[in-house]
């Protein structure tokens, strides 16, 4: 063969050699990895002073150990991100470090092209986060692009349901028009009932009886929950004991505010939820355990390629 005459000119024995020399260097002497942390003690107690400031407590040891993981890993995609060059072609990360430019020197008669090399040049973007997390993003989104979750199936809808049926139960709904005696008026409770009553008012008609309510006067399908946030304890209590019925004057039921005279229009009894109501929630809620799923392992074999110091 033509190729093994070749062999003995010196300018290919070179190459060949050249070749094997380098894959025995990079075996031996591999490149070393970029590291990642430790955090420094400042950005250590700014994530806990998050944490406290929307909790209303200190995070636990097991807790902060993960927020470190969490930053540690957000440095790592966003290291990741500058090795790609992501930052040179996104246009987000282009207006922030034109703004920012501009921020500094209102006066410039500088181009947008000349303003985003002279951030690079002076680093903005390292320091940005606005920068920060639309490359950290952008990287989540490249991550899931290579490594896609898997698909969510029926069968798997189905296993969700019938584990969280519970969850799912549809509490008793109330529909009605309330007449509102405020405290005030407490002594004339009986004569507004007994006005409607023998006039046969409808709640339409009868609301000139009530007192003002800034909630309003008309609620549909609502929850026990719901009502009390409106009501309060006692008037849900006194509402779900007595057996109100549809179609018919209700009451007094008392609250926080008063008494209330209802005329109940529709009341939904409590059931189990069907399927085919929270399949698509059900849905929503598995393919995005499935992506977290699939970024974390993306995440993981990334790590391979860093040395992360905690």
């Amino acid at each position: 063969m033509e190729w093994l005459g070749n062999i003995n000119r010196p300018w290919l024995q070179f190459l060949v050699l050249g070749i094997v020399f380098y894959q025995i260097q990079t075996v031996l002497f591999p490149q070393p990895k970029t590291v990642i942390g430790p955090l420094s003690e400042s950005r250590q107690d700014a994530i806990e002073e998050w944490w406290s400031s929307n909790l209303g407590r200190a995070p636990s040891a097991e807790q902060q150990a993960k927020m470190i993981a969490d930053e540690l890993d957000s440095e790592m995609l966003f290291q990741h991100a500058l090795q790609l060059e992501l930052h040179l072609y996104d246009s987000i990360v282009h207006d922030q470090l034109i703004r920012n430019m501009r921020f500094l020197d209102v006066d410039t008669d500088k181009s947008d092209a000349e303003l985003f090399k002279a951030a690079l040049a002076m680093r903005l973007h390292l320091g940005d986060q606005v920068v920060k997390r639309r490359l950290v993003d952008t990287m989540k989104q490249r991550l899931l692009v290579m490594n896609p979750p898997v698909e969510v199936t029926q069968a798997q809808i189905n296993a969700e349901f019938e584990a969280r049926k519970a969850q799912f139960y549809r509490p008793p709904r109330y529909s009605f028009t309330h007449i509102f005696i405020n405290l005030e008026r407490q002594t004339e409770l009986g004569s507004i009932i007994e006005t409607i009553q023998d006039q046969r008012l409808d709640s339409e008609a009868a609301k000139y009886l009530s007192s003002p309510f800034m909630s309003g006067y008309a609620f549909q399908a609502q929850t026990a929950e719901q009502l009390a946030r409106t009501f309060g304890a006692v008037f849900v209590s006194d509402l779900t004991q007595t057996d109100p019925v549809a179609g018919q004057w209700h009451g007094p039921v008392r609250s926080a505010f008063g008494w209330h005279y209802l005329w109940i229009s529709a009341i939904e009894s409590g059931r189990d939820a069907q399927i085919e109501e929270v399949a698509g929630q059900l849905r929503r809620g598995l393919e995005d355990s499935a992506r977290e799923q699939a970024l974390q392992t993306a995440i993981v074999n990334l790590r391979a390629d860093y040395e992360i110091r905690y």
